[in-house]
């Protein structure tokens, strides 16, 4: 069976299932303000986030930078030709949907719009099933049994197992 992607569609990128459920949290903030009182606790959850921004950029840049190494794509809607199993893959299966969930936790504790926090748990399921899932099967027909003994040795999210 020849496989040509993980996706077929535009939409199907981690740009639209995180960004649209992020944009909704704006309107809902707009709407039903949904934020915590000034205080200590406001104080602490800033530099927070900022930090959280800080590593979620960063494991961008390194994913990025080892998917580049092996010329392999970051559009999940490109065929790929090896499984990267090295630098922040070997840690992670999904290091760029990852830092794209610690981004979106860290401008949520920034900007205090804790409807990020909802929306964020919405754009986690839909990353599961709309990207992750079908990147599963993609990976899994195309490479066989060196995807599956990837899978058994690194967990999804973070982590050797």
């Amino acid at each position: 069976m020849k496989v040509d992607s993980a996706h077929k569609s535009n939409w199907e990128i981690a740009e639209v299932v995180f960004g649209v459920p992020f944009l909704v949290s704006i309107a809902l903030h707009f709407i039903v303000p949904f934020s915590l009182p000034q205080g200590i606790l406001r104080q602490v959850l800033i530099p927070g986030g900022i930090v959280l921004l800080i590593i979620g950029i960063g494991l961008i840049v390194l994913a990025r930078r080892e998917l580049a190494h092996f010329r392999q794509p970051t559009d999940p809607g490109h065929p790929t030709s090896k499984v990267v199993k090295t630098g922040v893959f070997s840690v992670s299966r999904n290091p760029l949907y990852l830092a794209s969930v610690i981004v979106f936790l860290g401008i949520a504790l920034t900007l205090n719009i804790l409807w990020a926090l909802v929306t964020l748990l919405a754009s986690i399921v839909l990353c599961h099933y709309v990207l992750i899932i079908p990147e599963e099967k993609y990976l899994a027909a195309r490479f066989g049994k060196e995807y599956e003994e990837y899978t058994t040795a690194v967990h999804r999210w973070l982590g050797r197992k």
